[in-house]
Order: C-alpha cells, then sequence, then structure tokens
C-alpha cells in the first residue's frame, strides 16, 4: 500500500455541500497505516473533520455502530455530522489539536491525571457486556494476528521459523485469557492509546480510532494504552496505573488479572512486531522498524511473568537475541 496522498477526494465538495459545508475550505490533516485520510474542514469559524475511506478498502459501518454504542452510554467519539457510505465518506465531530500524545511531548507534567482519566474510562467500560453483535476476540483472532510475526518479522531477518510450534505456546498461554473472556466478554476498542485519545474543551477525553472493536477480555485496552508502541510509558506509570484500574474496576483476582494482562501484552506486542514489520517490507514504510526496540521492551517484560513461560521458551529457542530489539533497524539500513 503506497502512502496516500493527501489531496481531497474529488466527491468532497458535493458530499460537504448536501450536508451544509458547501464552500468549505478543505485542509490534509492526517494520514494513517490504512487507506483512510483524515481532513479538516473549515467554514464561517466553523471545523468538522472529513474522513475518506474508500469503500473498496474500508467500511465506516463499524466506525458508525461502535460510536453509536459508545454515545448512548456516556463516552465521547466524535459525533456523525453527515455519512455517506457508498462514497465512503463521513462528516465528524472536530476534537481540536489536543491529542494526548505530542500534549504530553510538549509537557510532561499531566501525564499521570490524563492515564487516570483513560484507565477511569476502560473500567466503565468493563461495567457492561459488549453489544451483542460484536465480533468474539477469540483464539482465531489472536491466532491470525500472532502469525503475523512469523509470516512478516521473520522472513525480514532470514529467519526460518515454525508457525505450528509457535501457536502451540501461545495457546497453552492464552487458554485462560480466551476463557475468560468468553465468560464475559467486554467492548474492546482494541487501538486505545496516547494517539487516539483527545483532551476535550471540558478536560475529559475524546475517543478515535475504534472501526475495529471486538469482544473481548478487559486488559487488552489497558496493555494498548500501558504498553504504547508509540510513546515511552514507564514501568512506574504502569504499576501505578495497573492499581488504579484494579480499584476502579473492582478486580477482585488481582493476580488472576495480571497474569491475563502479561498474555494480552506479549501477544499484542509480538503482533505489532509483525504489521510494522509488514508496513515497512510491503508497504514502503521504513519509519515504523524505528519503534521496534519499544516494543521488545515490553515483550521481554511481558516474558518475566510465569503465564508467558511457553511462549518465552519458543523465544528463546528460535529468536536469538541479535534478531530482536533494532534487528529490522538494522536491516532497513
Amino acid at each position: 500500500m503506497a502512502a496516500p496522498t493527501m489531496i481531497p477526494p474529488e466527491t468532497a465538495p458535493e458530499f460537504l455541500d448536501r450536508h451544509g459545508w458547501g464552500g468549505a475550505e478543505i485542509l490534509p490533516l492526517a494520514g494513517d497505516a490504512s487507506f483512510r485520510r483524515y481532513f479538516r474542514v473549515v467554514r464561517d469559524g466553523r471545523t468538522a473533520v472529513l474522513m475518506d475511506a474508500p469503500p473498496e478498502h474500508e467500511d465506516i459501518g463499524p466506525f458508525l455502530a461502535v460510536a453509536g454504542h459508545l454515545l448512548d452510554r456516556g463516552f465521547a467519539p466524535p459525533r456523525p455530522l453527515g455519512v455517506d457510505r457508498e462514497l465512503g465518506l463521513l462528516l465528524l465531530e472536530d476534537f481540536g489539536d489536543r491529542r494526548v500524545a505530542p500534549l504530553l511531548a510538549r509537557d510532561p507534567g499531566p501525564e499521570r491525571a490524563i492515564y487516570a482519566k483513560a484507565v477511569d474510562i476502560l473500567a466503565r467500560l468493563a461495567e457492561e457486556p459488549a453489544p451483542a453483535d460484536l465480533a468474539p476476540y477469540d483464539d482465531a483472532a489472536m491466532t491470525r494476528e500472532v502469525l503475523l510475526f512469523t509470516d512478516w518479522y521473520g522472513p525480514a531477518l532470514g529467519l526460518e521459523l515454525d508457525s505450528e510450534s509457535f501457536l502451540a505456546a501461545w495457546r497453552e498461554s492464552w487458554a485462560g485469557v480466551v476463557a475468560a473472556a468468553e465468560r464475559r466478554p467486554v467492548l474492546v476498542l482494541r487501538d486505545y492509546h496516547a494517539d487516539n485519545l483527545m483532551v476535550l474543551p471540558d478536560g475529559e477525553l475524546g475517543l478515535l480510532d475504534f472501526q475495529d472493536a471486538l469482544a473481548g477480555h478487559p486488559a487488552y485496552d489497558l496493555v494498548s494504552l500501558l504498553q504504547d508502541a508509540r510513546r515511552d510509558v514507564s514501568p512506574e506509570l504502569e504499576a501505578a496505573m495497573l492499581d488504579h484500574y484494579r480499584s476502579a474496576a473492582r478486580i477482585t483476582d488481582a493476580e488472576a488479572f495480571r497474569a491475563d494482562y502479561e498474555v494480552l501484552g506479549a501477544q499484542r506486542n509480538v503482533k505489532i512486531l509483525g504489521i510494522f514489520t509488514r508496513l515497512w517490507k510491503r508497504d514502503g514504510k521504513p519509519f515504523y522498524p524505528t519503534m521496534h526496540p519499544r516494543i521488545w521492551n515490553y515483550v521481554e517484560r511481558n516474558f518475566r511473568h510465569p503465564a508467558v513461560a511457553p511462549v518465552r521458551a519458543w523465544f528463546d529457542a528460535n529468536v536469538p537475541q541479535r534478531y530482536r530489539g533494532d534487528a529490522c533497524m538494522r536491516a532497513t539500513g
């Protein structure tokens, strides 16, 4: 997938005119790791965000469904202002420019307070079951994800990795996680981290990028937040926020929850290593492997927990240390 050009689609002016934004200026805002592109729309002192999600590649239906679920329960996703599913265009409430990651890069002072608010949102989400029509984050889904490591990371470094023994180790580790998620699945936003959280004018947090949500284990989004692939989260902050979550969500078996958290951390981080390698090798985006050292640091932390022992043993036998850390960065050079 080539990097998206930030020229508005030809259909945008007519779409905006239909929804009361005729003649608005359309300014580039962002692209992401998918085919979606975002533009800021400006007219008469008002602003909105235009999502361009080409229908041959993307479906805005899941975004709208999850946004509706969140709005109905008092959370803060951007409100839809106009929709054309055939064109793949969606006009959204503009949350402004106070995205948490760059905000904290400029001023880390409010980090703990902002993360506590983000954790409180997850505790509230865990209070009720996931929407009935949401697909499960189950063994099959996690299997597809971790295989990205053997499919992309290994070949990028000339490693021949046996996927059968790889999956056997994972299934031994995540059996308890899958069982817990089946008993009481919650809404898992799946990309819940500082780059997808906005500080709103009232101080609350707005939610972005949740169209891939599934029904799964509540620890997954906590891992996404506290083991952020894109910014360093200190072990001290992670520990404090884990304690905060256990209190806010009234976790009764802290030991079991921590075990599930570490297993899901390993699963998510290993998956991301595969995804970021694919973005480099297939899509020509060599920036992504620059985040591998941070992700490997999280993986090594996850591996210290006994619940992840089968996976750690597989990695120790099959992925020597020279193929970890910055190995892909060195290969890009």
